[in-house]
């Protein structure tokens, strides 16, 4: 790989990640646009452990307390209001994790087409534009129920279509269920934890059982590359979120689906 591939890549993946725009959409399509070979599976796993570093260093207060009151649920101690949050992260993650055993062959080959991507970007972000305008967002992410943590799972198995956005399909199930666009935004973050350790430890295995040589400089600094941009990503969506919502994210994602559609239907 290429300096520039390296670094675009592993700063596209850092941004979209936690952005309600697809991160795999844009990892397929950026790299077939501009011609630029495939970054393999070695590469894939790097810029994920990046952002899972990210996530995880950003909310680890919040984990911490998380993992301490959902063990002192398990020694009986009662549910906290962190410790039902961490189990609704753990039951949310139930239903993508099944559909990826399942589904992960036709998910990998059919639906890794352009006008796939073209019309799940257009489609899911006009159902997010629909949420954010008729959600009542009054609620923050401890109110979380099990009606709730259903709706935003099975959501969240749907995002393994491309260009569907998990960020987005979890924020718009979150609005759809009430919560304000912070909790909605926060609860999804959380929620990616599991998610990233799961396709990274899938990705992982692949990786071990190839013969193909690694170059460790290109996954240190793609790694280091989308920890930085994820984090800072993190950071500046939730504080503008409260003052620009999503409507710039969904006429992003209407432009890029016509984008798309001029350039491949």
């Amino acid at each position: 790989m290429e300096l520039i591939q390296i670094i675009s890549l592993a700063l596209l993946q850092g941004l979209t990640e936690f952005l309600p725009i697809s991160s795999s959409a844009h990892l397929i399509l950026v790299p077939q646009l501009l011609g630029w070979p495939d970054q393999g599976l070695a590469f894939d796993v790097a810029v994920h452990i990046g952002t899972l570093a990210a996530v995880v260093f950003y909310f680890r207060q919040e984990l911490g307390r998380m993992l301490g009151d959902w063990l002192g649920s398990l020694a009986g101690r009662g549910l906290t209001a962190d410790a039902r949050l961490a189990w609704a992260v753990g039951f949310g993650t139930i239903p993508v994790g099944l559909a990826g055993l399942l589904f992960k062959d036709v998910i990998e080959t059919s639906l890794r087409s352009p006008l796939v991507i073209a019309a799940t970007t257009v489609g899911f972000g006009l159902l997010l534009g629909w949420a954010d305008h008729a959600g009542s967002r009054r609620r923050d992410e401890h109110s979380i129920g099990w009606k709730d943590v259903l709706l935003i799972g099975v959501a969240q198995a749907v995002a393994l279509i491309p260009g569907t956005s998990r960020s987005g399909i979890t924020m718009t199930a979150g609005l759809l269920a009430g919560l304000s666009r912070e909790a909605a935004a926060r609860f999804s973050f959380l929620l990616s934890i599991p998610v990233i350790l799961l396709a990274g430890g899938l990705e992982t295995r692949e990786l071990l059982a190839s013969p193909v040589p690694v170059d460790w400089t290109a996954l240190s600094l793609g790694a280091a590359l989308s920890a930085l941009s994820a984090y800072l990503c993190i950071h500046f969506f939730l504080k503008l979120l409260a003052r620009i919502g999503f409507m710039p994210f969904v006429v992003y994602r209407l432009l890029l689906g016509a984008v798309l559609l001029l350039i491949f239907a």
